[in-house]
């Protein structure tokens, strides 16, 4: 199930003005110029960020996304008609020929069953020419970072225009082995509305995702650090012989 802050139409129209630092991007658009990218789907491409950051550098974008309220978002911003969207995920594409699949910052975590992550593996994979590349990070579980999800540490109020004052914050719910369940709350200043969030990521570790690549068919290149998150993230790159 598709968490609320994508799903939900008012939540979808807020994401990105309670979000705007998306400097987490310039090193995938870094990575797509390094391997000469100019066919690229992006999975899980929310409200179209990334995206759109490629289409500006001419490259031809595919990006698909199962929240309709988000993909609604993207769909209206300028520039969009520059992007093929599709609504649904990796698992029923139309055929494609991509250089380069990416999935960039929660996508892969957020698909926590272990079989919808294989076949989301497998389409990505049969999206790619031969030769093309898959590119996708995860929080290293090492660093414990849901110790850090807490009202305390999260707390804050973001004037949204058109929309008012919004309150948000993240309170951890529970912690399963690799699986870590959380909440956010947004509240309007303007009619008192209160909306929750449920979102459960699983914590991959790095020889778990090295086995699921390679039993896929995947040759793994390199293992990478989020430049902007040193220590944080674990970049896999991985190519599809």
């Amino acid at each position: 199930m598709t968490d609320a802050s994508f799903a939900d139409p008012r939540l979808a129209a807020i994401y990105d003005p309670l979000d705007p630092d998306r400097t987490d991007l310039d090193a995938y658009v870094r990575i797509a110029k390094e391997f000469g990218a100019r066919r690229v789907l992006d999975i899980g491409c929310g409200t179209g960020v990334f995206p759109l950051l490629l289409a500006d550098q001419g490259v031809e974008v595919v990006g698909v996304e199962p929240a309709g309220a988000s993909l609604d978002v993207a769909r209206a911003k300028p520039g969009a008609e520059r992007v093929r969207w599709i609504h649904g995920d990796a698992t029923a594409l139309p055929p494609l020929r991509v250089d380069l699949v990416t999935m960039t910052a929660n996508v892969a975590q957020a698909i926590a069953d272990p079989e919808a992550w294989r076949r989301t593996l497998r389409g990505a994979f049969k999206a790619l020419r031969p030769g093309g590349h898959l590119v996708f990070e995860t929080r290293d579980p090492a660093r414990r970072a849901w110790e850090e999800w807490n009202r305390a540490s999260s707390f804050g109020t973001t004037e949204v225009p058109g929309v008012g004052a919004v309150e948000t914050w993240v309170e951890l719910l529970g912690v399963d082995g690799p699986l870590v369940t959380f909440r956010w709350t947004y509240a309007f200043a303007s009619d008192g509305q209160v909306l929750t969030s449920d979102s459960t990521l699983r914590f991959h570790e790095r020889h778990e995702v090295e086995r699921d690549l390679a039993e896929l068919g995947y040759q793994l290149q390199e293992v990478r650090d989020a430049p902007d998150r040193p220590g944080r993230e674990l970049v896999f790159l991985a190519r599809r012989p």
